[in-house]
């Protein structure tokens, strides 16, 4: 065993045990931080097979945006622990072997029959002039230029209907118009009312 092979499986370890620490935390102040050290250990492992644009994009998008808006979040939110940690126990069984049986799966489907070393050998090495972002563009506007339009246009979609399905007007809830609030004039705001002074009232007798 090498020296790559043994930051992978260390890389690999860290990110299990932090993706552990995620789904049976009860603190999610806790449980954010610990996905934060999923995604820099996935990150470490692109880097490790030379995708080096996905480990930084990974960082930035997910670590710097993402991970920081959901913790301040958390953090800003009134969430009522003792709350969170009812039900656990009585989820747990069937929890557990949902997990038992997604392992399975998965080492039936990823197992070395298929994903091993001699199935996927590790990535050769690359001239000093090769750019991973370069190529990946390549690929995705040459080769994949359709499959990647058809995403674009998905998620145009998605964004278009989430805004339609938010922005809907209800019996219940005030809009205020800003083109009506801009063309209010200073006499529709303002009214002054004259009003006559109250008479004096009688001062009583002195003793």
């Amino acid at each position: 065993m090498d020296f790559t092979q043994l930051i992978f499986y260390f890389f690999a370890a860290v990110l299990v045990f932090a993706a552990a620490m995620v789904i049976t935390i009860r603190n999610p102040v806790k449980a954010a931080l610990f996905l934060v050290l999923a995604f820099f250990s996935a990150a470490c492992l692109w880097m490790l097979l030379q995708a080096e644009f996905l480990a930084i994009a990974l960082v930035l998008v997910y670590v710097g945006a993402v991970m920081v808006l959901f913790l301040f979040v958390v953090m800003m939110l009134d969430i009522n622990l003792l709350r969170l940690r009812e039900g656990f126990g009585e989820y747990l069984p069937i929890g557990g072997i949902v997990a038992v049986l997604m392992v399975l799966e998965m080492a039936i489907i990823l197992g070395p029959a298929r994903f091993g070393l001699e199935k996927v050998p590790a990535p050769a090495d690359h001239p000093a002039g090769y750019s991973n972002t370069r190529e990946l563009g390549r690929l995705l506007y040459t080769d994949y230029a359709y499959p990647f339009e058809i995403a674009a246009v998905v998620l145009l979609v998605a964004i278009v209907a989430a805004i339609a399905l938010t922005m809907r007007k209800r019996p219940e809830t005030k809009y205020q118009d800003p083109a009506q609030q801009v063309r209010v004039q200073r006499n529709e705001r303002l009214k002054i009312v004259k009003m006559e002074p109250s008479p004096k009232p009688p001062q009583g007798k002195r003793r």
